[in-house]
């Protein structure tokens, strides 16, 4: 009996029928699209976008090139050279984020002890040509200038989260 019963069932194609009856269900209803460049979603103060070099209030840039970052990076992403400077203390002079490597898992934000490198929740940024996915020091530095207010609003949030 359950034999020929499937055996109807597959000539009266039940699963297309059931599957029809399922657009049909949405097919009315509320649309959940939203015209992207002009409508945007919420984004949560965690999501982990672009990467951005910070500096201090008075000018100085943050990295003191420890390397952590570089070293607990798991897609081998970033690249930073230093050297020392005349006051003793050690600076980068390259500092590099491939973007086509980088996985944004947030691991050399978390290294970093003196909070130099953050990821921001910027998503919107494209590449137009052969190299660009490189972001190098003074991108990131500018991009750090770009949001740093938003920055600092997302690490005190987060700072009262935990």
């Amino acid at each position: 009996m359950q034999r020929l019963f499937r055996y109807i069932k597959s000539f009266s194609l039940w699963d297309l029928l059931k599957g029809l009856r399922l657009t049909g269900r949405f097919l009315y209803g509320r649309k959940t699209t939203i015209q992207y460049p002009e409508e945007k979603t919420p984004v949560s103060p965690r999501f982990r976008g672009i990467h951005a070099l910070r500096r201090y209030a008075n000018g100085e840039e943050r990295c003191i090139a420890c390397k952590l970052c570089e070293a607990v990076c798991p897609a081998l992403a970033i690249t930073i050279e230093a050297e020392p400077r005349d006051d003793g203390s050690r600076r980068t002079t390259r500092y590099d984020i491939d973007l086509f490597k980088c996985v944004y898992c947030g691991l050399c934000e978390e290294a970093c002890p003196v909070d130099a490198i953050v990821l921001t929740r910027h998503q919107d940024y494209h590449m137009e040509a052969r190299g660009e996915n490189i972001l190098t020091k003074n991108k990131l530095l500018a991009i750090g200038e770009h949001y740093e207010t938003e920055i600092a609003a997302d690490r005190q949030a987060d700072k009262d989260y935990r």
